[in-house]
């Protein structure tokens, strides 16, 4: 068995970028007056729902309101979500949100070593893009050979279909394969599709369950951010994680009972 791909999620695991959304969010309530803003303790509870007009469309559900205006509210989604869109984009074209700790490095890591980047991200397609460029510049889209998105999905995570996509472009079977993520829903969404999964945590997700991964880990790391205890407490070759451990631990026999 070989590792011919890494497949990444985008918000949380590439870059931390809740916090934008949840400010691109209140502009756009902002904008159609509505007088909700969502703090980040709010939206910490909020990400638990996947999809940005699923998440609107869960906050309205959870307000004492008259069903007229509940109808007329979730009929106001689609606006909402692309005034948000927009806003999201203008706050990553301005280079406000750097990638995670050891992103650049692995990706990097993966291309020089023959191994293909893919994306599986419930985001849209638009704001892969804006992040993609603000971060790694004109070559960031180039990086990966398959970007499947929210938008392309029947389910979106915790179902496997944004996976499975992306496994289908890439003309893999799972096996063949890892996924990085930072939440449990596509956690559970790698795991179902049949991915062995590493797990970085960020501020949003790190009082979540994690039960599962493959590999849990705080960050990426690398020379200018090494992970605590490490080598040694789960990684064996750096204090950080490379494309080689990578391969080695997503290849290694399973022994035992499991």
């Amino acid at each position: 068995m070989s590792i011919d791909a890494f497949i990444f999620d985008v918000d949380g695991t590439i870059a931390d970028t809740e916090d934008a959304h949840r400010v691109a969010f209140n502009l756009a309530f902002e904008h159609h007056r509505l007088d909700w803003h969502w703090h980040p303790g709010e939206y910490r509870e909020l990400l638990r729902v996947t999809g940005g007009k699923e998440r609107i469309r869960a906050y309205i559900d959870s307000l004492p309101l008259k069903e007229s205006e509940r109808a007329r509210l979730r009929g106001l989604v689609p606006a909402l979500h692309a005034d948000k869109t927009r806003f999201y984009g203008s706050v990553v074209a301005d280079g406000a949100i750097p990638l995670r700790s050891g992103v650049a490095r692995l990706l990097q890591e993966a291309l020089d070593d023959g191994i293909k980047l893919a994306i599986a991200s419930t985001t849209t397609a638009s704001n892969i893009d804006a992040l993609l460029q603000s971060t790694l510049g004109p070559r960031g889209l180039d990086m990966f050979t398959v970007i499947a998105c929210g938008d392309q999905a029947r389910r979106k995570k915790p179902f496997p279909d944004v996976y499975l996509l992306a496994l289908q472009g890439l003309g893999i079977p799972a096996d063949n394969a890892v996924a990085f993520e930072d939440s449990p829903a596509g956690l559970r969404a790698a795991i179902a599709a049949g991915l062995w999964t590493v797990v970085t945590p960020n501020f949003w997700t790190e009082h979540h369950d994690f039960a599962g991964a493959s590999l849990l880990i705080p960050h990426l790391g690398g020379p200018e951010h090494p992970l605590p205890g490490e080598p040694g407490r789960q990684l064996q070759s750096a204090p950080w994680l490379t494309c080689a451990e990578v391969v080695r631990r997503a290849t290694k026999p399973i022994s035992g009972p499991h």
